[in-house]
């Protein structure tokens, strides 16, 4: 009888959909792979290093709009694999955890960097440059196809609480401040932060962040916002197990 219901439990996991969008993410981060290989080839030809090089504002926009595109691919491919929201935020952060971490995989198998997990890497650009050691993203990544496999595991009869969605955003907002604290701190002395989102300032503010070096990440923030997470994710696991229990 338990044998039965692990095999009725395995059947109604969604592995066909788990194959695919994992296929999507893993082939997507080859290409975002291939993308920074020519970007580093052009403008770091000695090898990625700090301080950034300076780039013309056309080409900063089109950086910016080529991470909103990835943002919206995974948000599409999402999309097609969910019917409901709840699974469909399950998928998104699933394939972007899958695709960020095999990013690191081939950048590594070709390049041969990152040299450890504690170097620092450019992360995101919006709204403001986000920088910290590849670990830490990682981290997330992990966080994330936890979260989501325990949703797709439970998705039939799972109820996720205010407060999980609280503490999720929560969570996520101490994380952006860890990594983006730094950066944020060295322009700070120059502009304040409505003057660093003003287009008009955009030159001046390249120029700056032409000088930036990291000079130390915020793991106590960083790993405050993680905890956040990790208790909503038990939480949630918790949520779904009783409910399932419950539904048989």
């Amino acid at each position: 009888m338990v044998l039965l219901t692990k095999m009725v439990a395995m059947k109604t996991f969604p592995y066909r959909t788990l194959f695919w969008v994992s296929l999507f993410a893993v082939a997507f981060a080859m290409i975002e792979t291939a993308v920074v290989i020519y970007l580093r080839e052009i403008f770091y030809p000695d090898g990625f290093d700090f301080p950034l090089q300076l780039i013309s504002p056309d080409l900063a926009v089109v950086e910016s709009v080529r991470e909103v595109a990835t943002m919206l691919l995974l948000v599409s491919i999402a999309a097609v694999a969910a019917k409901k929201f709840l699974t469909g935020m399950a998928w998104f952060i699933y394939a972007f955890a899958i695709w960020d971490i095999f990013y690191y995989v081939f950048l590594y198998l070709f390049l041969g960097w990152p040299e450890t997990l504690l170097t620092w890497d450019v992360l995101f650009l919006l709204p403001f440059t986000w920088v910290g050691p590849v670990i830490s993203p990682v981290i997330n990544s992990l966080c994330m196809i936890l979260l989501a496999m325990i949703i797709l595991k439970y998705r039939e009869h799972l109820k996720i609480k205010p407060w999980h969605w609280a503490g999720l955003i929560v969570g996520a907002i101490v994380v952006i401040i860890a990594y983006t604290e730094d950066y944020v701190s060295f322009m700070h002395s120059d502009f304040s932060i409505f003057e660093m989102l003003n287009v008009s300032n955009t030159d001046s503010v390249i120029a700056k962040a032409g000088n930036y070096v990291p000079q130390a990440f915020a793991w106590w923030v960083f790993l405050i916002g993680v905890g956040i997470h990790l208790v909503v994710i038990a939480d949630v696991f918790r949520t779904g197990r009783k409910s399932s229990i419950k539904n048989k």
